[in-house]
């Protein structure tokens, strides 16, 4: 045990037998507070467990059997903010929340939550919430969803859990969450500074000041230092005190009965007004950041004591005495006793299984698959109402733009518990007509026009999945998405992970990206990296070249939402949104019929889409890419008789890779076509497939090696107006590379753009 953590520990016993409490400027009843003697008793042995659970862990992690030592010490007035809440009130809760979840156990019979606690401590593969791939803070009985972040990410989310409650009753849907519900979450002062904090709470109370229902209560736990930077005197409060849509309610985090009877005004008000709630709660930071931490190094000893003399278990005594509840013997007996419990279940929690596999820890990447909603076909009268002003267009070939705008109307009016969400989706339709006459049709409460915050929009849907919604949020330039990217990855794809698939926020999103518009915008419109997503473990990428695919694509992606509970990305290609010629004006051949549901298949991921089956050549491609390849290909076949085959990828994540070289494999060339940057883009995984999983079977078999080439994008940013291209892969560049390594002579000379 650390030292500051045996002082900690020892000056407990020792103050409580002199008497030497800390005061309180606070003078409350326990009739005042809304508590029974055996309620305030109650809740200590929740702030005791909470602290001999941080004194054993370092104990522990010097054993080697204890991996992680952010603990709650100073927190534990928390725990009366647990019992101020129903359990069935979701709480997303940050790390020093202990003392909350061990209260709330106490409203559900049969919760064994030191067991539990101890088990994820010890990382053990028994623990039931993350099953030892962290140890986070989680229940699926008490409706706590465990957290890994540190910098307040979970806020958004929360916000979007307490909108969708009083959205689920206004449609009649019965979520995972009760219609009378709200929604908690907490964080650190600190973290309060964070723009995902931020956004979120402006995001509340963005809506809460046009009176959109938001039952929402944020507790800012505030101890006064983030790691070693101390938060300046009175910050949060000058803050939060006087914010539009926002409820400020501060209470003493060190005295029991304010901070029940504050918590319970707080969750009074936001389910009775839906309305956000910023409870502000006064804490100490007691044995540092966590075991590692050296206090010493930017705090005086002097101020150490300081925290240390305000001790919540030292005010909660001296409640317990000047209340009659317990004598000074009593504390110090019910303290020792809780030690050695929690002593005695660490001892068996640390001899529980370890994940030792690689199998075992990815077990939960992918969260479970459930069954379908029942979900029944749309009726032709339904259908012939929403369709009614577009009857002859729909007999027409038509863009990609029109066919995903069907498609999503289809989708909606079968499954009710889609809900789209974005900047501009409303009655403009979208920045590119996609959402088009979708409010018309369904209601502002089901297209939801945001406000400009990507983190909030992701937040939203992520809250939306929580409570059994089919989120499909819209990013409306890909290069925004980078404002966001945490909301992805270290919130909706982490969490069936870390919650063993208890938890599950499926969603959809569209992004509107990729380059090529003909020099509009620059690079914030035309942004050609996906780099972001491609690392994501678990994440699925869709990307549709044409909008016959898109149709079929977007409803896999739907699908693979409603059933397997899967965060997919849909990537639309914007330059081809209202394409519709291929070789010359007016062809038409970019154009497809709008296939309705009845007739519809989906094109599942993995399905990539094939043109050709020639074996000269074979170019390897998706999106823009495949739209270029098809025009260079019709050249290739009559100007210079190569046999071409094209592949579409169309699913960039996971990749088919099996079926991809078994496609390639008949080909003696390979070209592979990408308009995203050289480095980070899709081509290095295709690269290293072929490397892998076609020469060396060649090799294997005795066969000449597969000539490859790489055609890319320069490692650049997109300018604005006639060089927009210049640096992407074009019809002339493809032709260029696929006659220079079919060894051809008369080749087409090139544009400037790296190949390899």
């Amino acid at each position: 045990m650390q030292n500051r953590a045996k002082v900690v520990d020892e000056n407990f016993t020792r103050r409580v037998k002199a008497g030497d409490l800390p005061s309180s400027q606070i003078s409350l009843s326990l009739e005042d507070a809304g508590l029974t003697p055996s309620e305030l008793v109650e809740l200590f042995e929740s702030q005791l467990l909470s602290r001999h659970l941080d004194l054993q862990s370092r104990l522990l992690q010097a054993r080697g059997e204890s991996f992680y030592t952010i603990g709650s010490s100073g927190h534990e007035g928390n725990a009366a903010i647990g019992k101020a809440f129903d359990y069935r009130d979701m709480a997303f809760l940050h790390y020093r929340g202990a003392p909350f979840l061990i209260q709330r156990s106490k409203q559900l019979p049969g919760e064994t939550i030191l067991y539990d606690l101890l088990l994820s401590f010890a990382a053990s593969a028994d623990d039931p919430v993350s099953g030892g791939r962290h140890k986070v803070l989680g229940s699926k009985s008490l409706f706590v969803p465990p957290q890994t972040s540190t910098i307040a990410s979970h806020l958004p989310k929360a916000m979007g859990a307490a909108y969708s409650i009083p959205l689920a009753k206004r449609m009649k849907l019965d979520g995972n969450l009760p219609h009378d519900g709200v929604v908690l979450c907490s964080f650190g002062d600190a973290s309060a500074n964070h723009s995902t904090a931020q956004g979120a709470i402006n995001a509340a109370a963005w809506a809460a000041y046009q009176k959109v229902p938001m039952p929402l209560v944020f507790v800012c736990e505030d101890n006064g230092i983030g790691i070693s930077t101390a938060t300046p005197s009175g910050w949060i409060a000058s803050s939060f005190s006087n914010r539009p849509g926002l409820k400020y309610i501060y209470c003493d985090g060190l005295n029991l009965l304010d901070t029940y009877q504050k918590a319970r005004e707080a969750a009074f008000y936001a389910r009775c007004y839906r309305q956000p709630v910023f409870l502000h709660m006064r804490t100490v930071r007691l044995m540092g950041h966590a075991g590692s931490d050296a206090q010493t190094v930017y705090l005086e000893r002097q101020a150490i004591e300081a925290m240390e003399a305000q001790d919540p278990l030292l005010h909660t005594a001296r409640l317990l005495i000047d209340q009659d509840v317990l004598t000074a013997v009593q504390i110090c007996e019910l303290y020792e006793a809780v030690r050695e419990r929690t002593a005695r279940v660490a001892e068996q929690a640390i001899k529980r299984p370890k994940l030792e596999t690689p199998a075992q820890v990815m077990a939960s990447l992918i969260p479970p698959k459930k069954k379908l909603p029942a979900f029944e076909r749309a009726a032709p009268e339904a259908r012939d109402k929403i369709f009614a002003r577009e009857s002859r267009a729909l007999g027409e070939p038509q863009h990609m733009a029109r066919l995903i705008n069907w498609t999503l109307a289809d989708l909606m009016l079968e499954q009710e518990n889609i809900i789209l969400a974005g900047e501009d989706v409303g009655p403009k339709g979208g920045v590119y007509n996609v959402t088009n006459r979708l409010s018309e049709r369904f209601g502002k409460h089901r297209v939801i026009d945001t406000l400009l915050d990507e983190q909030s929009i992701l937040g939203l849907a992520i809250g939306l999945g929580h409570n059994g919604f089919l989120p499909i949020p819209e990013i409306q330039f890909l290069a925004y998405v980078h404002n966001a990217e945490d909301q992805i990855r270290g919130e909706a794809a982490t969490l069936s992970f870390f919650s063993k698939g208890q938890f599950t926020n499926p969603m959809v999103i569209r992004i509107a990206g990729l380059a090529y518009q003909k020099g509009f915008g620059g690079h914030f419109h035309n942004d050609n990296s996906l780099a972001v997503f491609r690392d994501i473990p678990g994440l699925v990428v869709a990307c549709p070249s044409n909008g016959a695919d898109a149709a079929g694509m977007l409803r896999a992606c739907v699908k693979l939402a409603q059933e397997e509970q899967r965060v997919v990305v849909f990537v639309e290609p914007i330059a081809l949104y209202m394409t519709r010629d291929l070789h010359e004006e007016g062809d038409g051949l970019w154009t497809h019929h709008y296939v309705p549901p009845a007739e519809a298949e989906p094109i599942l991921p993995g399905e990539f889409g094939q043109y050709g089956a020639g074996r000269d050549l074979c170019i390897l491609t998706y999106g823009n890419g495949y739209f270029l390849s098809r025009q260079a290909a019709k050249v290739l076949e009559e100007q210079h008789r190569v046999g071409v085959r094209i592949i579409d990828l169309r699913w960039l994540a996971p990749l088919n890779e099996a079926q991809l070289a078994e496609a390639i494999a008949p080909c003696a060339h390979l070209l592979i076509v990408d308009e995203c940057r050289r480095a980070g883009s899709v081509s290095e995984a295709l690269m290293a497939m072929v490397q892998e999983q076609v020469q060396s079977q060649r090799v294997e078999r005795g066969e000449p090696a597969l000539r490859v080439k790489r055609l890319t994008a320069e490692e650049s940013f997109i300018p604005l107006g006639r060089a927009a291209t210049s640096t992407l892969p074009g019809k002339e560049s493809i032709l260029s590379s696929a006659l220079n390594l079919l060894g051809k002579d008369g080749a087409l000379s090139t544009v400037n753009t790296k190949t390899a």
